[in-house]
């Protein structure tokens, strides 16, 4: 018999500013459950992930949650004001058994000591002190809206390790799929105000998605032709029969109001790049080239030769210089040494990730137009503003709306539409994925996938990569920056392992055939932290997990239970698979920590 779940919505609704929100929106999580809750910009995710949390007050519906278990919340905009210091903020999340040595030890994998004052955070640093404060309790569940916000490749690929040895139970919000693939169990899809669950990851969602979308559209064509047979039989029927045949004509009321009153499914991002002439056949040529800020060297002796059609990939750590090189390579910021040469008839289009090309006191119409009167000319030809605003998902009435009150996808969604009415045959990508959801992510990669042109983008964004790029740069530290064939994981594999945390970047960049999982655990002067507490809680999970995998082994041992319940046996077949990886994984992990510890003891 499953566990009772932690929590439980059913028949949610919402109404904001006169229109529906959520209409019947469900959500059921149990324990150890982790599930991703999907659906485009504007959907209503993060307001239910809200009402999870107790945060707001529904319109109809019951809220359940397990009186005795433990929850905790990560907002896309965390507040860190009234707390001294960043260890004091975190130490507020924690109950009363909690241990607060976890909060040390979080915020030192996350790069950050705990003095550090609230005021003067980053973005990045404001949320990585959020997340320290939420899995700090290691509570019995955790509502996580966009974790890897303002995060960098190595702590989101930390976070990914952390919150996959958790036994919490969770609910993820993310544009990141390669994040949502390598957590999520359970897929809830939040569409035109109602949810749909899968019983499978994020993996599977997409061709899920596909199918019913498909089938929504012969159900939505046979209600087409019906409504026409109805009407054709009004206007058309047997002439002798003075009076209608009154049941009919109800019947033909109702289709007509079933589909008035469908809500189509949400219409799509058309993105359409104004191409300019053909550049030469060289883009860009950089020899020698040296940038240092004082002491410290952020590009170091790079040289690079990208021809037209090449896809350019950049990433590293925040703070690695990513934006200094790209300014180097497109001119926009002189070297100390060396020389960058730009290839013949280039036409350049740039998007920037502070997006600070955008005046807040600008209309939506202005900004696409730049004040210059009613249309927007792509490929040579001219398309009203409107037009090309309702491509990029924006409605007539917005045209005249500040760009101060737009959203953070809303923006992103424009910056899109600005850089891609310019006619170009470079674009200049830094950040283009920030806020955009997942649809629209798809036709981004379409778009540059089939742009004639040659692109250079900077994410932190995997699959992304993984989808676009013919080749990627990778900062290693100390300035220096090599270039890989192929996307982020073609890169992995020949690197040897991902980008590197800031701490470590030289020491790692020495040794490139070393895996990102290695066999022999390197020798330090003592154990870390971090190492010492895996070794004494390995042992513990992995009891647990043993006791897990001999229950389902006892489960699937039942007679009949092929037969009886199919789909029950492909769950716990699936789950036992997991298990036996899992306890693979951990006996693994604690023979390299305690090989370490016997070396470093002598």
């Amino acid at each position: 018999m499953a566990p009772p779940p932690i929590l439980l919505l059913q028949d949610i609704t919402l109404t904001i500013g006169g229109k529906p929100l959520l209409e019947g929106a469900e959500l059921s999580v149990g324990p150890g459950e982790r599930t991703c809750l999907v659906g485009r910009n504007g959907s209503g995710k993060s307001t239910l992930l809200k009402i999870a949390a107790g945060l707001i007050e529904k319109d109809g519906g019951t809220r359940f949650f397990q009186p005795d278990a433990t929850v905790r919340y990560l907002p896309q905009e965390p507040d860190l004001s009234g707390f001294a210091t960043v260890l004091e903020y975190v130490e507020a999340g924690l109950g009363p058994s909690d241990e607060s040595y976890r909060c040390q030890y979080l915020l030192h994998e996350l790069g950050m000591t705990g003095q550090e004052d609230p005021a003067h955070l980053s973005g990045g640093e404001a949320r990585r002190a959020a997340l320290a404060r939420v899995l700090a309790p290691e509570p019995d569940l955790i509502f996580l809206d966009e974790p890897t916000n303002h995060l960098d490749l190595p702590a989101i690929e930390w976070l990914e390790t952390e919150l996959a040895s958790l036994r919490s139970a969770m609910v993820l919000i993310s544009h990141d799929r390669r994040f949502l693939q390598n957590l999520s169990r359970t897929t809830v899809w939040l569409d035109r105000g109602r949810t749909r669950k899968l019983d499978r990851g994020f993996g599977e969602f997409e061709a899920w998605r596909d199918k019913l979308l498909e089938e929504e559209e012969i159900q939505r064509h046979k209600l087409d032709r019906l409504i026409v047979n109805e009407e054709h039989w009004v206007r058309h029927g047997v002439s002798a029969r003075r009076k209608r045949n009154m049941g009919r004509m109800a019947r033909l009321s109702d289709l007509r109001s079933e589909r008035r009153e469908a809500r189509n499914s949400v219409g799509d991002v058309k993105i359409s790049v104004s191409e300019g002439r053909t550049s030469g056949k060289l883009v860009l040529e950089a020899e020698g080239v040296s940038k240092s800020y004082g002491d410290r060297a952020i590009v170091k002796d790079f040289s690079l030769r990208l021809l037209r059609g090449d896809r350019l990939g950049i990433v590293g750590q925040n703070g690695a210089g990513k934006t200094t090189l790209l300014n180097l390579m497109t001119g926009v910021l002189a070297p100390d040494s060396g020389t960058v040469r730009l290839g013949s008839n280039l036409e350049m289009a740039t998007l920037d990730q502070s997006r600070k090309t955008l005046k807040p006191e600008w209309s939506l119409k202005d900004a696409l137009t730049n004040s210059g009167g009613d249309y927007v000319e792509i490929n040579g030809e001219k398309k009203h503003v409107i037009g090309y605003m309702k491509d990029f998902l924006f409605t007539p009435e917005q045209a005249r709306t500040p760009i101060s009150r737009l959203s953070g996808g809303e923006r992103g969604r424009l910056m899109l539409a600005r850089a891609m009415s310019l006619p170009s045959n470079f674009l200049v990508l830094d950040e283009p994925t920030n806020d955009l959801d997942l649809e629209t992510l798809d036709l981004l990669q379409e778009m540059i996938t089939d742009y004639k042109g040659t692109v250079i983008v900077v994410s932190h964004d995997r699959d992304f990569l993984d989808r676009v790029a013919t080749s990627v740069i990778v900062a290693e530290g100390d300035g220096k920056w090599i270039e890989y064939a192929g996307g982020y994981s073609d890169m992995v594999n020949q690197r040897g392992q991902g980008v590197s945390a800031v701490g470590s970047l030289p020491q790692k960049a020495k040794s490139p055939a070393k895996t990102e999982r290695t066999n022999t655990a390197p020798k330090k002067e003592k154990l870390s932290f971090k190492h010492k507490h895996a070794l004494e809680t390995l042992p513990g999970r992995i009891a647990e997990m043993q006791q897990k995998r001999d229950l389902l082994m006892a489960k699937l041992a039942e007679p009949g239970l092929y037969e009886r319940d199919r789909v029950g046996f492909d769950k716990n077949s699936a789950l036992l698979a997991e298990a036996e990886k899992k306890i693979a994984a951990w006996e693994e992990e604690w023979l390299e920590l305690e090989v370490m510890r016997e070396e470093l003891e002598g």
